[in-house]
This record gives C-alpha cells, structure tokens and sequence, in this order.
C-alpha cells in the first residue's frame, strides 16, 4: 500500500508538472522549493545509510564497542540495581514477553521492558564506553536493537550488516547531535548526556532496523526528544543507571510509535527562535542539516573519533588520577617496599579539572566511589590499580583507605578543564620523610588516543562475561560479533544471549 501512494504521488507531480509549462519563470521564481530543514535532513539520513556507506574502520570500531557493550552489560546483570529493576518490570503485565535479558536464563520481558533493564544493566557499574564529546554512547543502543531483533519472526531476523548498519545510524545521530554545542565538549553540568542524545540516537537506530520512512524517522526523532532528559544531580546513585535504560527503551518506544504514524513537531532538531526544540538541552545550540550518506563528502564521525573503553568501572574522568597514582605507587614499593602504609605519607595532592559531581572526599557507597577523584586516586596508591573488586564494601571502608582520603587536598589548575579530549591528572605525594613522588598522565590506556588493542579488550570481555556466563558460550560470542557483518542473520548473536 506505501508503495502505491508513493507512486501514484510521483505521478500527480509528473502531471501538475506538464500541466503547468506554461508558467512564467517569474511564477517559479516567486515560489521556489522549501529549504529541507535539520530536522528532515536527519530523518532522510536515518533512511538512506545502507550497509555499504560503513567504512572497514567504521564496521571493526563499532563491532569493539558492541563486544564491550555485552560484557559490561552481562557483568552489570549482578548489581543490585539491575535486580531491582527486572524485579520491577516482571511484575508489569506485559503479554509479549519474547525478549532477552542480560544474565538471566530463561527470563524474558517485552521489548521495551527487556531494552531497559538491559540498558540499566550496561551502565549499572560505569563500565561502558564514553566517547567525545562526552557521552555513553553504545548503552543506549545495542539493548533498543538487540529487543527488536528478538521480536522480529526468525524468518525476518536482520543480518549482521543490517544490525551494524543500525547501530552506527543510532551512534552517529548522538554525535552529530553534540557537535551542536560547544557546551557538550565538556563534562557535563545540567542533563546527562546519553539520557539526552542516547534516547535520540536510540530512536534513529530503532527507526533504521525497522526501515521507516524519513518522515516516520524525523517523527521518531522528535517524540524522543518530548521522552528525553534526565539530571545530573542522580549522577553516583542507583539512578544513574535509569538513564541509560530510560534513553534505550524510549527510543525504541519512539520509533514504534512513529511507525504506527504518531506525528511530532518537524522542527524539533531546529533553532527556531521563541520556541525551544531540542536547544532546551543545550543553550549554545546551532544546528546544521546532516548531508546525505551518498554525498562524496560525508563521513561517518566513528571513522576520526574512536571510542574510549574503560579497563575499571568508573566515571571516566577517574581513569586520568588512578594511572597518575599508580605511578607513585610504583615509586613507593621501590623506595620502600612492601606494602604502602598510610603513616608514611603526609599529604597527597591531586591536580585535576574541576567538576563538583566527580568530587567526593570521602564516598559512602559504591556509586560515589565511582564518580570519586579521592577514592579512585586513593585505591590506586595503594594497591597500583583500581579493579571491580576497588568497590565492593569491603574495599571501600578499609581503614588505610580511609586514612589516606584524610590526606587529601585538590587543586584545579587553569590549564586543565573539564573535558574528556584535553584534560589531566597530577598526582603528587609528600611523605612524612620531606620526599615527594609525583605522576602524571595525559593520556591513559583505554582512552581513543590510546586504544585498548584487541587482545585487551578480549581480555575484559572474557572477565566481564565469564561472571554469567560459561567459557565455550563467551567464545561464541566472542566469535559471533567479531564476525557480525557475515552473518545473512543475527540469530547465532541472539542464541549465546538467551
């Protein structure tokens, strides 16, 4: 039937145009085509990207952040906050129940349901990706696409490359939605990011797989937009982790909608003056129309800006002060040995950016030791590195730790501002001794100017899935998206899933 509508309104504009040669040039010119606006130009977008626009870059990145994605999202299938959540939604009536859930045999929930508590899941310990500008970006997508694959029949499964196709279109709309604003450069201060873009770029994703047409896609779009937000001020509870399930299962919610041809505002990705869009999130907003993906100059951002994987789960910024501190700790054993003892250091002063969320001086639970400059620098002095084991109770209130947070002072040098791109850590001791060690990091291994290499982002999949999972099971998996783009289905995906 859609096919036939479009046909025949080709033909009525073939007819109104032999009919109407006889205008002047004065009439056209008195009436030209309408300028596409942002927000149509990104619905075309949504529709056009075809597997074949995705360079041989764009398909190995976005396949480590998937294989990243999964095991966090496995691993995060153990904290409380995701019990809690698939505690919540098992007792919501729902009567379509054929989706996965990360970690729980024979569980599953609707599709909308089964994307939050899977997105809640990848982003229940911060151990997800982050990219620049700062966003998580894979969370709020992977578990949107992973549920519609679910419930789509096995004989209308999508192919590998159909499936990375969609994750890049939901990626690559977070970015270019964050190149809009200089403000989101930097760490963030008023909305959570992926709560944010995240919900958008789960709707563009969503309406990709299900092959909406560019008004269904720019519908899609702007019914996330009035779903999106979510404030900092959750930042280091068990809410935060909302925002990432929120983002994933709105956005999927979005696109069904607008498949089922719900409309929204066609300007809502537009700055138009007196009335706020998606500008509401970002007062520097300034948006430009996205090209085609067939356009010579186009290129998908994952192609020059990769994706930061974090070898500990928690908030990014931590990652700079523990290798920075474990630098000293490396000093200390040899100058010392042993063990590091509190009552060998008088003072230890961090140099790091100024944020006030990631500034806890002494955290009370897991969550705030995560988004902890003092615990996470604190921890690294004294045991060389921060791990998952870092923010189990019993680490977290050990009496040398606590000892050491006591010795704590920050300064906030004007040369390192809050942004994941350009920022940096200094960590300096002084000793009771009058000796003082000192470490720095720019640039710690894991961030996109440093890369984990494969083999070490096998290794944290193996660790982070092997938690729920039995070994023979995360090397199919393992193999399964290594080798997703050959794949004439996903269901070899779906099946070490279940």
């Amino acid at each position: 039937m859609l096919l036939t509508v479009q046909r025949s309104t080709r033909c009525l504009s073939v007819l109104s145009t032999a009919r109407g040669l006889h205008k002047s040039a004065l009439d056209v010119a008195e009436h030209p085509a309408p300028e596409e606006s942002v927000t149509s130009s990104f619905g075309r977008f949504i529709q056009s990207v075809q597997p074949r626009h995705l360079s041989p870059i764009v398909l190995q990145r976005s396949k480590r952040m998937v294989l990243d994605s999964i095991g966090v999202g496995l691993l995060g299938s153990t904290t409380d906050v995701f019990e809690l959540a698939l505690q919540y939604c098992q007792h919501l009536y729902a009567s379509d129940d054929i989706s996965f859930v990360y970690g729980r045999q024979g569980v599953k929930l609707s599709p909308t349901l089964a994307a939050f508590v899977n997105g809640i899941a990848a982003h229940s310990m911060d151990f997800d990706d982050t990219w620049h500008p700062a966003t998580h970006p894979s969370g709020a997508v992977l578990p949107a696409l992973m549920a519609i694959s679910d419930m789509l029949p096995n004989n209308s499964k999508p192919s590998g490359l159909d499936f990375l196709t969609a994750f890049n279109v939901g990626i690559e709309i977070q970015g270019r939605l964050m190149r809009f604003s200089n403000e989101a450069n930097n760490i963030p201060k008023r909305f959570h990011p992926p709560s944010v873009v995240g919900t958008l770029g789960s709707a563009a994703a969503c309406a990709n797989l299900l092959s909406l047409d560019h008004n269904q896609s720019s519908n899609a779009l702007a019914i996330a937009a009035s779903l999106a937000g979510a404030p900092m001020a959750n930042a280091a509870t068990q809410s935060k982790p909302l925002h990432i399930g929120n983002a994933s299962r709105l956005g999927l919610e979005a696109a069904l909608l607008a498949s089922r041809s719900l409309e929204a505002s066609p300007l809502v990705l537009d700055a138009v003056p007196g009335v706020a869009g998606f500008s509401a999130f970002y007062e520097d907003y300034s948006p430009q129309p996205i090209s085609s993906p067939d356009d010579e100059e186009h290129s998908f951002l994952l192609e020059s800006q990769d994706i930061a994987f974090k070898r500990f789960p928690a908030h990014l910024g931590m990652h700079w002060v523990a290798d920075a501190a474990a630098i000293v700790h490396k000093a200390l054993v040899g100058l010392r040995g042993g063990s590091i003892s509190p009552n060998l250091v008088q003072e230890i002063l961090l140099r790091v950016p100024i944020s006030k969320y990631i500034n806890r001086p002494f955290p009370e639970s897991e969550h705030e030791a995560r988004h902890s400059f003092q615990f996470n620098a604190c921890t690294a002095l004294l045991d060389g590195e921060v791990t998952v084991q870092s923010f189990h109770p019993d680490a977290l209130h050990r009496p040398e730790l606590h000892a050491l947070l006591s010795r704590v002072r920050l300064e906030h040098p004007h040369d390192n501002p809050a942004n994941f791109n350009i920022m940096y850590s200094e960590v300096e001791v002084t000793l009771v001794s009058g000796d003082v060690l000192r470490g720095r990091c720019d640039t710690f291994y894991g961030h996109w100017r440093n890369p984990l290499s494969e083999d070490s982002l096998r290794k944290k999949f193996r660790k982070n899935a092997g938690a729920v999972l039995a070994p023979e099971r995360v090397e199919r998996l393992i193999n399964a998206v290594e080798g997703l783009e050959h794949l004439d289905d996903c269901k070899p995906l779906l099946a070490q899933l279940q």
